[in-house]
């Protein structure tokens, strides 16, 4: 699947990107959103449904209270007004994966709605208005089998399973996002980062993205620089990592360029995005509001909120993300450009984890800015993503802490892990990486080193003491990098006599 494309520099210097984000968040209720049914993820296709998710006739909704506190609770930390008085509507059409043919979602009440955030990129503060975060259930899903895609297009037949059908969904959506136009695609990977990490600590969601938990859908168009008017807009559904969030939108951009300059129109339509060749491909012709019929749900009472219950849930949000950014800056005592980098990185949370499983700061960012993100990067992986969480990270700071690793080793357990090699200790002895502790092969490598070496030790006696460097690199490279430099030092004094 190819498309034709402009340099994304290109795009930027003649046109404008306008970005609005809808994030999908799957609550982790015990229950669907309005039925008991359970919501455990992975469950075998189709046990987990009743008359009311599987929209029986007959069968009548209930509001899970639950889920309505998670909704306000996202909506309070995403600064929204909390609606006093709102109700659910029907959303008419029709998927196969969709069993009553609608949605029950919120059309124009929701909720929480005029909401703000702010992402900091590159040592820039970008505000992104929320227009709305309201409440609806997620659909099915279909598996479609027999093509070389997983798509539709050349399967021999499809496969629908109800399970998710009536999970707590919530809907958050941006208003429009216009930020100097190098910086788009990183602002809006930006919020789904930080977005990610403040409904970990609602403990609203798990927002596991690899099982659907925490999508993306991303709309774009371009306008030319300097002009006012918007865009057709395409909408690329369902993106489900930060990087990829981060690359559906520049090629967008990319495609969306090459198309307006060559004389032609934008569709306005859902897009797939597909994360092997990095490409976006046409779904279908996007509806609007008015197509999808809403009208207010019958079968449900509408939800509203007393002050007090929406005060009791406000006092109990965790800290705001800027100033938990300061305090953690402060504590862990980073520099500016250090905490950016932490930030921009997306290793935050990795970082807050590893340092309270006891790592010093320093040692943590060294590790998870080092070679987990260089591993990250070549692999396109999400560092959260990696094989090798907290846990291990400090498995491996412990060992370098009690002197069985040096750095150098330390790197080459990191590669183990994450190539699946086993546990820092399995990596260690299939390696043979641990550090030489007994004295007696470690002398018998200085004798080696001194008797290799008379010139520089006739340096050393001669009122040069700095010449032993070269003694010391000899003996690290005899022992494979398997020695405590300053140990060797130690010994090495002993032996000469300074």
């Amino acid at each position: 699947m190819t498309a034709d494309v402009v340099a994304i520099d290109d795009a930027l210097a003649q046109y404008d990107p306008v970005m609005g984000l809808e994030v999908h968040v799957e609550l982790n209720t015990k229950s669907k959103m309005f039925c008991g049914c359970p919501t455990e993820f992975g469950a075998p296709p189709n046990t987990q449904t009743c008359p009311v998710c599987l929209g029986l006739p007959g069968a009548l909704p209930v509001v899970n209270r639950r889920g309505v506190e998670s909704a306000i609770k996202i909506g309070l930390a995403l600064n929204c007004e909390i609606a006093e008085w709102c109700r659910f509507a029907r959303k008419n059409y029709f998927y196969p994966d969709m069993p009553k043919n609608f949605q029950t979602s919120q059309y124009d009440e929701p909720i929480a709605f005029n909401g703000w955030s702010e992402v900091v990129v590159d040592g820039e503060t970008y505000r992104i208005e929320i227009e709305r975060a309201h409440m609806e259930e997620d659909t099915g899903k279909s598996t479609h089998v027999g093509g070389a895609t997983g798509r539709i297009q050349g399967a021999s037949h499809s496969l629908v399973d109800y399970n998710r059908a009536g999970i707590p969904l919530i809907e958050i959506v941006t208003k429009t996002i216009e930020v100097p136009p190098a910086k788009a695609a990183a602002v809006a990977r930006a919020f789904v980062s930080q977005l990610r990490d403040l409904l970990l600590a609602l403990d609203v969601s798990d927002v596991r993205m690899d099982q659907g938990s925490l999508r993306c859908d991303a709309n774009v168009s371009l306008k030319p620089s300097g002009t006012t008017a918007l865009g057709t807009r395409t909408e690329t559904k369902n993106v489900n990592s930060f990087r990829s969030v981060e690359r559906a939108i520049t090629y967008e951009i990319t495609r969306q360029a090459a198309v307006l300059n060559a004389g032609g129109k934008i569709l306005q339509e859902t897009r797939h995005w597909h994360e092997d060749t990095g490409v976006t491909t046409s779904g279908r012709e996007k509806s609007d509001a008015d197509d999808y019929r809403y009208f207010p749900e019958p079968d449900l009472v509408p939800v509203a909120p007393s002050r007090e219950w929406v005060e009791e849930l406000r006092a109990t949000l965790p800290e705001a993300p800027s100033l938990r950014r300061a305090r953690l800056q402060t504590d862990w005592g980073f520099t500016d450009l250090e905490m950016r980098d932490v930030i921009n990185s997306g290793a935050l949370e990795s970082i807050v984890a590893t340092v309270e499983l006891g790592v010093a700061a320093p040692a943590a960012k060294k590790w998870w800015l080092g070679e987990l993100a260089r591993f990250a990067n070549e692999s396109g992986t999400d560092l959260d993503a990696l094989p090798v969480g907290p846990a291990e990270v400090a498995q491996v700071q412990k060992l370098v802490d009690e002197g069985t690793l040096n750095d150098k080793l330390a790197r080459q357990v990191f590669e183990g892990l994450l190539a699946g090699e086993g546990t820092p200790a399995e990596v260690i002895e299939k390696r043979g990486l641990a550090l030489v502790s007994d004295d007696g092969p470690l002398i018998e490598a200085i004798e080696r080193a001194i008797a290799a070496n008379p010139d520089v030790v006739e340096k050393v006696n001669s009122g040069k003491p700095a010449a032993a460097g070269a003694l010391i690199g000899a003996v690290m490279k005899d022992m494979r990098g398997q020695a405590d430099a300053a140990k060797v030092r130690e010994l090495l004094n002993a032996k000469l006599g300074i």
